[in-house]
């Protein structure tokens, strides 16, 4: 049988901070009795606030009676008739999260925890301990608000650990870049060039619009947004817009996308025979005025040329003694190619003709003639050589499309009489 000072012998001295074991006896209003084992029937008492670093509602979430567990001496009590002995779970736990946290820290792991707060520095997270990510280790771009992180599980990176001043810094940067850099990589796989897809607009510059296709973004140069010239991209989009664009091509070494709208809006010069059908009067703004005649828009992206003889019953040297870029006029269709895309107009198609001396209205030809008489020879020669053949492959038009019918057959006659 054990004597007394065999019992004696094995009951364990107890001081502040040593790490015990103990059998949970009851809860006492919400605070947890327990029997220190091995202390000669020393008992001691658990707070609330050392049970666990998990919110609870009941100590029965966290212990049970009869439970065996490992606690740590924080001070004794002077009142014995509540036990002998405040004890905390609270920091034996931690302290195994400590060494856990350390291991992992040491093999280059990384930890997952929910954000437990955000406050002004960044974001505070339970990781079985308190740790603490800065602002600038959330991402690895600029966060205005780091509400929406809050209740979040994230993984991150071990950056400091100090078990014995508590602190642990954290950080989510690398993770998200690692993430992001996965996801782009996964997307421009999936990219093929000549698709459609879907895509939103995330930025407006000077010179395009961003467009995000799930992850990765890709440009539309201001070139592609519209068919008719547009000076910026506002013009025509809005920052979160919902567009089709058309994947032209994927740098997947520099992760760069190009993409065009235009290529997937319906040309301009498409069903130009039903929209301008021959002798049908539009409403158009004068473009650009050459030597040979104007440009008329009169739809966005589609001009039609006004050859100089079609703009007035009198002679006139050059177009601007009629017309100014930017003037708005109405023009007559004379005819549409749409393979060509060349549409012919015509201005003084819808004026009345001039009346002669006698009162009937004078032949376009004998007014014509008499004006060449006129004129120098050696202007006709300048005239001539001025419809250069560059002339005639930027408008689109031939030759004989620029000098006009008439007038051709009045220079060929010109050069036979020579």
């Amino acid at each position: 049988m054990e004597t007394m000072e065999d019992a004696l012998d094995s009951v364990v001295e107890i001081k502040v901070g040593d790490t015990v074991w103990a059998d949970v006896l009851a809860f006492d209003d919400k605070q947890v009795r327990v029997a220190i084992k091995e202390s000669g029937g020393l008992e001691g008492v658990i707070e609330r606030q050392e049970l666990s670093s998990t919110p609870f509602e009941d100590p029965s979430e966290i212990v049970n009676i009869g439970d065996e567990i490992e606690l740590v001496v924080l001070r004794p009590i002077k009142d014995k008739e509540n036990g002998n002995y405040y004890l905390s779970k609270k920091r034996v736990d931690a302290k195994k999260v400590w060494v856990e946290i350390q291991e992992k820290a040491d093999r280059g792991e990384t930890i997952e925890a929910p954000v437990k707060d955000v406050v002004k520095g960044g974001l505070v997270v339970d990781a079985g301990v308190r740790g603490f990510v800065p602002a600038s280790m959330v991402e690895d771009y600029f966060v205005e608000d780091f509400s929406p992180y809050k209740g979040k599980t994230l993984e991150f990176k071990i950056v400091e650990i100090e078990p014995s001043e508590n602190r642990l810094i954290l950080s989510h940067k690398e993770i998200a870049r690692k993430e992001r850099e996965e996801k782009r990589a996964e997307i421009l796989d999936n990219l093929e060039e000549g698709s459609i897809v879907e895509g939103t607009i995330a930025r407006l510059t000077n010179f395009g619009a961003f467009i995000d296709l799930g992850g990765i973004d890709g440009l539309v140069h201001i070139s592609r947004i519209a068919h008719e010239h547009i000076d910026k991209p506002s013009d025509k989009l809005t920052i979160g817009e919902k567009v089709n664009v058309k994947i032209l091509s994927v740098d997947k070494d520099r992760g760069r996308v190009s993409l065009s709208i235009k290529d997937t809006l319906a040309g301009p010069w498409d069903n130009i025979e039903e929209r301008a059908p021959e002798g049908s009067v539009l409403t158009g703004t004068v473009k650009r005025l050459t030597s040979f005649g104007a440009f008329v828009e009169v739809f966005p992206a589609v001009e039609g040329l006004v050859h100089i003889s079609q703009i007035s019953h009198d002679h006139i040297a050059t177009p601007h003694e009629k017309l100014e870029e930017g003037q708005e006029i109405q023009v007559k269709v004379l005819s549409a190619d749409p393979q060509e895309q060349r549409l012919s107009l015509s201005i003084k198609a819808l004026l009345d003709k001039p009346v002669s001396e006698e009162g009937h209205t004078a032949p376009e030809s004998n007014r014509r003639n008499q004006s060449n008489n006129n004129r120098p020879r050696s202007n006709k020669q300048s005239n001539t050589s001025s419809y250069t053949s560059e002339e005639s492959n930027e408008s689109g038009f031939s030759f004989a499309d620029l000098l006009g019918s008439d007038e051709l057959k009045a220079l060929r006659s010109e050069s036979d009489d020579e």
